[in-house]
């Protein structure tokens, strides 16, 4: 009996151990990086632990609210908003947040996330309710700018800070869809027309600017080949001259060349009367029909007859 008691108070304690070790290593939380929890003892708040280990007292301690501190990301369906001309149109928003205050964010709003939200859907109604269509259309960083201002101070009760808003879709109804399309459209084939002819100026223009270009070329052509053609006329005239300058100047060479022959031959008198006679012959070369022979050869001449004539006798 005693032996079975004893195994009984061994296991108890075995038991207890465990259950002991248990509760301890329960009591032990470790916090990874870039998150936060909050702790409470008795329902109060007690602490905010950070990053790494952390030991609370069993139960009376307890971990309330695990908190992230990285920056997240919330896309909100779209949200039905009038415009300040009437046109009722749906636009979606993405929020860019980061809890910067734990204790805040458990203890400021009961749900963050959905404040967040509606806070966005009011915001946006307000700003797209100053706003034409078309400002709507052309304003998105306007509006992101308007709404991230609104929702931070907005949300700084709340231990969040709005990093960044955008606008996902701005989605109009379907008769302005089909409107602006068509309006796009004739935009688009406006500026083609507009293209079109700009090239076509454009072409012209350079063709014209070839025309006059070819013109000029021409003309420098027909200038230089008239220039030229000047200077082979010139070297050609000049050539001439030189060719009958050469020719005068050898027969006068050779009629000089003639005259030291004669001048050297010393020829009397009766010679140059008889050359003097061949000269006038030459002279008339059977054209003149009267010819005045000086008196002094005209005894040469009938000499010459004579001596003609005793020659044809003798034949």
């Amino acid at each position: 009996m005693e032996m079975v008691m004893s195994n009984i108070l061994l296991i108890g304690a075995i038991v207890l151990i465990i259950l002991v070790l248990a509760v301890a290593v329960s009591c032990i939380k470790i916090v990874p990086q870039a998150h936060a929890m909050i702790v409470e003892r008795l329902g109060v708040y007690l602490a905010t632990w950070g990053v790494g280990p952390h030991f609370k007292a069993p139960f009376i301690d307890r971990v309330a609210k695990r908190v992230i501190l990285k920056e997240q990301v919330v896309d909100f369906p779209p949200q039905p908003v009038i415009t300040k001309d009437n046109v009722t149109m749906q636009i979606d928003t993405v929020v860019y947040f980061q809890i910067t205050d734990p204790k805040l964010y458990a203890y400021g709003v009961e749900n963050p996330i959905m404040a967040i939200e509606n806070l966005t859907a009011t915001t946006l109604r307000n700003i797209i309710g100053d706003l034409e269509l078309d400002e709507t259309l052309t304003s998105r960083e306007t509006i992101n700018t308007k709404m991230r201002a609104t929702l931070d101070v907005a949300t700084d009760p709340w231990g969040i800070k709005v990093n960044r808003v955008e606008l996902k879709n701005i989605i109009p109804p379907a008769a302005i869809q089909d409107a602006m399309e068509k309006q796009m459209k004739a935009e688009r084939e406006r500026r083609e027309a507009i293209l079109r002819a700009e090239g076509e100026k454009k072409s012209t223009v350079l063709v014209a600017e070839g025309k006059k270009e070819s013109a000029i070329l021409d003309a420098e052509a027909e200038k230089q080949a008239a220039i030229l053609r000047a200077e082979a006329k010139k070297e050609a005239t000049i050539r001439e001259a030189e060719g009958q300058a050469d020719a005068i100047l050898k027969i006068q060479q050779a009629n000089a060349d003639g005259l030291r022959m004669i001048k050297e031959a010393a020829p009397d008198k009766s010679v140059i009367q008889l050359k003097s006679l061949e000269a006038f012959a030459r002279a008339a070369d059977g054209k003149a029909t009267k010819i005045i022979i000086p008196s002094e050869i005209q005894g040469i001449a009938g000499l010459a007859k004579a001596v003609s004539e005793i020659a044809l006798n003798e034949k």
